[in-house]
């Protein structure tokens, strides 16, 4: 079925498919509308999902971890300073194995208070050891959603998992999307077959307990292994969507890399701007292509690694900046995969705050890449594009 939805509407409607036992939120821009949406459903009988309206981001995400504890299926909501407060929260649903599915709307931290789109909010979140998927218009986050639900409740998994998109670019902006029948997508994602749940009193379990120095250690490393056995549950579940819906997700996306040497690569909306940038640099001459990276964690070494081969530079595009450190989020994690390839790698840090990106600021960084391989110097690592 073919629709016009916005980005908060889409996820929405993704959350009324699935049908949660329980939703637990606290309203903040540019997620509000979302969650408004969502509680019509619950006002209207459209869906069977217990409502908690919490007291805060922190209440929020302890109520998910709860319920999910108890054996429901749970899903939130949140943004920017909601995620933040929910930070301590994060490590413990993970921790604890709660396969909760949160849309995040991107959105600038504070200070000053920005209510629009960077990537600040999740990469601040990226080692809690949530698997975190970004999409890069309306389609993909309604699409995201439905397979979060099953990537996190996998029996080899089950660790929750955060789906970004870009607040306002994508959360306010109304699209054409075609979207499942409910029936559908309920025979998807099954019904929740919870592991140890707390409230089944014949099989006692304890949850959240004092864990020193003889455990903790060996219970980290379950985590790191549940994240590594993500990468091929990811893709077997994004091959399964695909066959359901004829659109076919994997950890990343390449668009005219063939022969390219030069190569940019994005995560989110603005992969929509750096294709039209790379057909431009075709004509002039460049040959560019882009690498976007649909799955941020667990990161996709392997798939990076071939997707640069051919390459002779590479520019990455960083929405949010790492304070202190050698560059963004996604170069750190970009420069340490291609360790050992012979190209270089500059970052570009751009849209903090919500200012948009340009078509000619991406041609820019795609010709001084170029320039590298030209001359073979790098004149700087860490760009900043479109800063007065």
């Amino acid at each position: 079925m073919i629709v016009a939805l916005s980005g908060n509407a889409a996820v929405a409607y993704a959350m009324k498919q699935v049908n949660p036992d329980v939703v637990a939120v606290y309203p903040i821009t540019p997620q509000t509308v979302a969650m408004e949406r969502f509680a019509d459903y619950v006002a209207d009988g459209e869906v069977d999902s217990e409502l908690i309206m919490a007291d805060s981001e922190h209440s929020a995400m302890s109520c998910c971890i709860g319920a999910s504890v108890a054996g429901g299926r749970v899903m939130t909501s949140t943004a920017s300073a909601g995620l933040a407060l929910m930070w301590e929260m994060l490590y413990v649903a993970a921790s604890n194995r709660c396969p909760i599915v949160m849309n995040v709307m991107n959105r600038a931290l504070s200070a000053p208070i920005n209510i629009h789109c960077d990537h600040s909010d999740a990469m601040g979140a990226r080692d809690s050891s949530w698997i975190q998927i970004h999409a890069e218009n309306c389609q993909e986050a309604y699409d995201n959603i439905i397979q979060a639900v099953r990537i996190a409740e996998h029996e080899n998994v089950r660790l929750p998992v955060m789906t970004n998109m870009d607040g306002f670019t994508l959360s306010h902006a109304t699209e054409r999307l075609e979207v499942l029948e409910d029936g559908q997508i309920q025979k998807f994602v099954g019904e929740f077959n919870p592991m140890y749940p707390i409230l089944d009193v014949d099989n006692p379990v304890t949850y959240g307990p004092l864990d020193l120095y003889d455990y903790y250690f060996e219970h980290k490393r379950q985590q790191v292994e549940a994240m590594e056995l993500a990468h091929d549950v990811v893709v077997k579940i994004g091959e399964e969507y695909g066959k359901l819906s004829g659109r076919k997700y994997g950890k990343l996306e390449q668009y005219m890399c063939e022969d390219a040497d030069i190569g940019v690569l994005v995560l989110g909306s603005t992969a929509g701007t750096a294709r039209v940038a790379v057909r431009a640099m075709r004509e002039k001459g460049i040959k560019a292509g882009l690498i976007k990276l649909r799955l941020f964690r667990p990161f996709p070494m392997e798939e990076v690694r071939n997707a640069v081969k051919g390459l002779k530079a590479l520019a990455v595009m960083d929405r949010s900046d790492s304070f202190g450190a050698f560059g963004g989020p996604v170069f750190s994690e970009v420069r340490s995969a291609l360790q050992g390839e012979d190209l270089e790698v500059t970052d570009y840090v751009y849209g903090l705050g919500g200012r948009d990106i340009r078509q000619d600021q991406i041609e820019q960084a795609i010709q001084e890449t170029a320039q590298v391989v030209k001359t073979g110097k790098v004149k700087c690592y860490v760009n900043y594009l479109g800063v007065r």
